[in-house]
């Protein structure tokens, strides 16, 4: 346990794989809600980011989006200019390809390498050591990540270089948002039709239409019980981020579009703090 391990952001999904990383590493945390340490008694709590960059030769980042990631590496609080020649950066955030790259090529000025490593398995995945991780670094750089990276997940894919880790990443969530969206309409068709969720679960589930989402989504649809993992709120922003890819290469996305239409209607709706599924109740409400 030579390496001490920085880690920034304690959330949903940071406690977990904190908590994970603590087991083979040595571990210093911080965020800015220090309730958020319970319960992480391996992991030492620190009281600033730039104690995280003095202290760690690898710094692990989960964050809730772009700005807050370039603002702890570059801001004038963060990361940048403080950390030791040869050490590391691992981005475990959901953020924007470009702003990774961005991120890396001044954190290259000091000697310190980076790397984008969003992760997909929700809540669950981060708890359980079970995260997908989908890594855009040099050869080099992921090599040495993948030790640190295998303590938090299931798979640990080398995507390409910075940047392609956030591009698979986004990816993922078009398919999981469009997914998210045409169950929830589907299954209010069902519904208006007379079919309760729970049947048409069944009756569907073990063929092609079978899919972690549908999984979560009839469990969610039919309890009508939409407790935070991943949230409206979260894809929403994961689908701007995708939308704003998509317009910088010149892609159309019109599938991905429409889903974040749906999710942006399920947060003007109020519905942006519970998981996704919850986005039926636009149709419930609509039946009056």
């Amino acid at each position: 346990m030579a390496e001490t391990v920085g880690f920034i952001g304690l959330g949903r999904m940071g406690h977990g794989m904190a908590a994970n990383l603590s087991r083979s590493f040595t571990v210093m945390g911080f965020d800015v809600d220090a309730g958020r340490f319970a319960g992480l008694e391996k992991v030492t709590r620190v009281d600033s980011v730039a104690a995280i960059a003095r202290g760690c030769t690898c710094v692990c980042l989960s964050l809730p989006g772009a700005n807050v990631v370039e603002d702890v590496c570059l801001g004038r609080e963060g990361l940048a200019g403080r950390m030791p020649r040869g050490a590391l950066v691992i981005d475990m955030s959901t953020s924007l390809p470009s702003v990774s790259r961005r991120v890396a090529a001044r954190l290259a000025g000091d000697g310190v390498a980076f790397a984008d490593a969003p992760v997909s398995g929700g809540e669950a995945g981060a708890r359980d050591a079970a995260l997908a991780i989908m890594v855009g670094a040099p050869r080099d750089t992921y090599d040495r990540c993948l030790p640190i990276l295998s303590a938090m997940g299931r798979s640990v894919v080398h995507v390409g270089g910075v940047g392609a880790g956030g591009v698979a990443k986004l990816v993922n969530n078009m398919i999981v948002g469009a997914a998210f969206a045409v169950i929830a309409e589907g299954f209010a068709l069902a519904e208006r039709s007379g079919i309760e969720a729970g049947v048409l679960y069944d009756a569907i589930k073990d063929g092609w239409a079978g899919s972690k989402v549908l999984d979560v989504s009839a469990a969610a649809v039919a309890a009508r019980s939409y407790p935070p993992g991943g949230t409206v709120d979260m894809l929403v922003k994961d689908l701007d981020y995708a939308r704003t890819l998509a317009a910088e290469a010149h892609v159309p996305i019109p599938m991905s579009a429409l889903a974040h239409e749906v999710f942006v209607a399920g947060q003007a709706a109020g519905h942006g703090k519970e998981s996704q599924p919850s986005v039926i109740e636009l149709w419930r409400a609509a039946s009056g």
